[in-house]
């Protein structure tokens, strides 16, 4: 089977478990989901590169803060003992709207993910077709570039419905921009939940 190397947006796959799991996260295996959708395109995912950023700690950090730390580096300790997942670190910052409402925001996690496949073809010369599992337009420019100069194959997993307003709009640039897209469900996550799934044996 033709190996593949995916990529995860943390931040839009958050958001998209949240939804799924009407309110609550559903919980998963990130490399057994990698696994899943690369094996429905014929794939075997060799490697994933997970990017993500801690949570946001202030100076010195409220008991919260520091709870959610020590969960969030526990997590991180659990993927890292997979040597097939490189984890990529931003940062996170705390913001304030017009209204005062704080909300937290990813910073550098774009830019991480942008260099990496910008190096694709120098550091993965056998890689053919990736999977990016995004929504975020700010990777049109490098995905032209690695497929144009390149020749490599970028086949977009995302999330999008038809309602106003809703956070899971989708610009067409983004799905135009790709060899394919393919639209995730929810039955994906829960196929993770498991350790039934062994794509090893139809490689």
């Amino acid at each position: 089977m033709e190996e593949t190397i995916v990529f995860i947006d943390e931040g839009f796959l958050d958001k998209l478990t949240y939804h799924f799991g009407n309110g609550t996260r559903i919980k998963f295996d990130k490399f057994e989901f990698a696994k899943i959708i690369s094996a429905k395109q014929k794939l075997f995912c060799f490697h994933l590169f997970y990017y993500t950023s801690p949570p946001f700690q202030g100076t010195p950090p409220i008991e919260d803060e520091k709870k959610r730390k020590e969960g969030y580096d526990k997590f991180v300790a659990s993927l890292l003992r997979n040597q097939n997942i490189t984890v990529r670190e931003g940062r996170c910052q705390k913001l304030t709207d017009s209204e005062g409402k704080i909300f937290y925001s990813q910073k550098g996690v774009d830019t991480l993910l942008t260099i990496d496949l910008s190096h694709i073809k120098e550091d993965y010369p056998k890689i053919k077709k990736i999977i990016l599992v995004s929504s975020d337009t700010d990777f049109c420019p490098a995905i032209k570039d690695i497929m144009e100069r390149g020749g490599i194959e970028v086949i977009l997993y995302t999330y999008f419905d038809r309602n106003r307003n809703s956070k899971f709009s989708l610009s067409n640039e983004l799905i135009s921009c790709c060899s394919s897209c393919v639209r995730l469900t929810k039955e994906d996550f829960l196929m993770a939940k498991g350790q039934k799934f062994i794509q090893e044996t139809k490689r």
